[in-house]
């Protein structure tokens, strides 16, 4: 079943930026794991890269600041929002 969006594709919308920022999050990760588990596949089968562990290790750093970004950049809870307006 694919991801959709039943609401309005406006971009000002915190709660369509922040399903956006899944969304590219999801892809880079699904990356990060087809390449990543690719790469060590063929170094198995032919001969060794010395820096796919740098690679591995660089990407997956890159990977844990988008989630972090992803999660610091969620909406607050509507609840949260108009306490905090007050």
């Amino acid at each position: 079943m694919p991801i959709r969006w039943y609401g309005t594709g406006d971009q000002t919308d915190p709660t369509y930026l922040h399903f956006s920022r899944i969304v590219n999050f999801t892809i880079h990760a699904m990356a990060f794991a087809a390449l990543n588990s690719g790469l060590w596949f063929v170094q198995q089968i032919r001969h060794p890269w010395i820096n796919l562990k740098w690679l591995s290790g660089f990407w997956l750093v890159l990977l844990i600041i988008h989630l972090v970004f992803v999660i610091a950049k969620r909406p607050l809870p509507l609840n949260e929002s108009i306490e905090k307006e007050e």
